[in-house]
């Protein structure tokens, strides 16, 4: 089982996206990313934490590859729209790979390379690529 972490918006519509794949086996939804100990809704939605909005996945690679995972986390959302996904703006919902290991790094850093050059948007991508950091399951409301 591997872990995998995006930030694409709000995290209910992605991790409802994300469940719908084969090879998928949990998704959580949390907040990762920011400077505040185990932020609440109201803490992240009054933007003094830093954090972003995620879905945490656990996987089985045997069945779906990270590369996989990344296509289908470009598909889901604007990766040009800085801090801000549909209606829903501020730096919660900003776009986000959270990488657990070098390899996971690599292979998010040369897919947003790839599809950067391909013309796809006429915008640069803005989406952060960093280290995971702590993990805080989340709801999605007061």
């Amino acid at each position: 089982m591997e872990t995998a972490t995006f930030a694409a918006g709000c995290f209910w519509g992605v991790a409802a996206k994300f469940s719908q794949i084969n090879g998928v086996i949990e998704t959580a939804t949390g907040y990762m990313g920011g400077h505040f100990p185990h932020p609440s809704y109201l803490d992240v939605a009054a933007r003094i934490t830093g954090h972003a909005e995620v879905v945490q996945l656990q996987y089985n690679r045997d069945l779906v590859s990270y590369e996989q995972l990344l296509e289908v986390f470009w598909q889901i959302h604007d990766p040009t729209s800085l801090n801000r996904q549909g209606p829903d703006r501020g730096e919660q919902y900003r776009s986000a790979i959270f990488y657990h290991n070098s390899q996971q790094e690599q292979i998010a850093r040369k897919s947003k390379h790839q599809l950067q050059i391909s013309g796809t948007y006429p915008r640069p991508i803005v989406t952060e690529i960093k280290p995971a950091s702590e993990f805080y399951p989340g709801s999605g409301g007061p």
